[in-house]
């Protein structure tokens, strides 16, 4: 990477500063995009909602005459111009699709605070020597297409851009099928491009900043995963007349899985978590003992090793409960990805940006996985944090403040041009 301008000149310094009234109202404006009457937002990954929402972010990148482009995955690329055409842009963004239940700010404040980042450099009347480029990434939520952080991942070469277009939803359509019917599978080779560096803004989504009183927190890394399908297999057969010792019943064989995870997880608390989020039980009939149970399972922690052995610890939980309920349980992995470590001194370039607005921030590793997590392993990276109400997030009832995302959008906007570099 070229070397970073981790200092602002004097006068941009005093004064550069986003519009935080602007930023505050994109968020409202694109959340009746998909709006809940809870006060949330359903715009699940390439809907008709995401059109919406995409195309209005189209219209405001066109109507300041930033370049648009969109890969073959519908990753949206929004690049202010530089005024070195040697360097590689500095890449800022997050996501605009959310969970069935989802809030205004997860993903969402990545990409109008880089909006507002370009918007503010045009009112200040700022020249970068890097071009900016803001990326709105495709399904990183994983809600409608298995998995997430599809665009990101295909992009960095993390798999391969015929499975993720081959990817369902739950009615049989196909990720290459709901890009072509919104009209944002652009003909961009998804990966050509390349940035110097990155950086994501996002509420934390949990409850650390906001219970220390800090107002941004410096990401240096994120948590490795490992996702399952899964399946019990049992025997359906009649309710009254089936005795309980001759009984194969897969949900009661999932219940002992399901306190087995538990456990392993709380075995490795507080680095690791492990969660059962989905779980389909049949034949679903009243009368009728349940004969498979289809249920999702992941596995997250900061260290591969204990990651790997939860894994393990699984499988045999697994194997021990098959052997004593009568039932079989298959785990499938679908989809891993080992702890990142993000760039120091990209990571050092947040921390004084922080520091110079007066803003209190700390140090933090992210539990959740990020498009940022992906773009890690093709160029150097880091995260901002800033605090939800109660760490709640894929939920209706998530919520920020309007001073906190500003305050947010102002150390990212710093950040970005201290790597980007103002023209002399």
């Amino acid at each position: 990477m070229t070397a970073m301008h981790t200092e602002l000149p004097a006068n941009i310094a005093r004064n550069l500063a986003v519009n935080g009234e602007r930023l505050w109202a994109s968020l409202m404006e694109t959340a009746r995009f998909g709006g809940t009457p809870n006060g949330g937002i359903r715009r699940l990954a390439l809907s008709d909602e995401d059109r919406q929402v995409r195309d209005w972010l189209s219209e405001q990148a066109r109507s300041s005459g930033y370049d648009i482009g969109v890969d073959d995955l519908g990753n949206m690329y929004i690049q202010r111009r530089g005024t070195d055409a040697s360097r590689l842009p500095v890449a800022m963004g997050s996501h605009l699709d959310t969970q069935p239940t989802g809030g205004k700010f997860d993903g969402v404040l990545g990409v109008l605070a880089g909006l507002e980042v370009l918007r503010s450099l045009d009112d200040a009347g700022i020249a970068t020597e890097a071009p900016i480029c803001l990326v709105n990434w495709t399904n990183e939520e994983g809600a409608r297409f298995a998995p997430g952080v599809m665009g990101s991942q295909v992009f960095t070469g993390d798999f391969e851009s015929g499975f993720a277009l081959s990817r369902t939803d739950a009615d049989g359509i196909s990720v290459a099928d709901a890009l072509d019917a919104i009209g944002y599978r652009g003909t961009e080779r998804c990966g050509e491009r390349r940035f110097g560096a990155m950086l994501e803004l996002h509420i934390e989504q949990g409850p650390v900043l906001e219970a220390e009183h800090e107002t941004i927190g410096v990401v240096e890394a994120a948590k490795g995963q490992i996702w399952f399908n899964g399946i019990v297999t049992g025997q359906e057969s009649h309710a009254g007349t089936t005795p309980m010792p001759l009984r194969k019943d897969a949900l009661s064989a999932f219940a002992d899985f399901a306190l087995a995870v538990e456990r392993i997880a709380t075995t490795e608390a507080p680095a690791g978590v492990g969660t059962i989020g989905v779980a389909l039980v049949g034949p679903g009939s009243r009368n009728t003992i349940p004969g498979s149970v289809h249920f999702s399972l992941e596995f997250r922690h900061s260290d591969k090793t204990r990651l790997d052995i939860m894994h393990a610890h699984a499988r045999d939980a697994a194997k021990l409960i098959s052997q004593t309920r009568g039932c079989d349980i298959v785990l499938e992995p679908i989809w891993s990805k080992d702890p990142v470590q993000f760039s120091p001194e990209i990571a050092d370039v947040i921390r004084t940006s922080a520091a110079d607005l007066g803003l209190p921030n700390r140090s933090m590793i992210s539990g959740a996985g990020h498009d940022a997590c992906a773009v890690a392993s093709k160029a150097p990276t880091a995260m901002i944090f800033i605090p939800c109400k109660d760490g709640i997030s894929h939920n209706e009832a998530e919520s920020a403040t309007p001073e906190d995302c500003t305050a947010g959008a102002n150390v990212l906007l710093r950040s970005v041009l201290a790597l980007a570099g103002t023209a002399t």
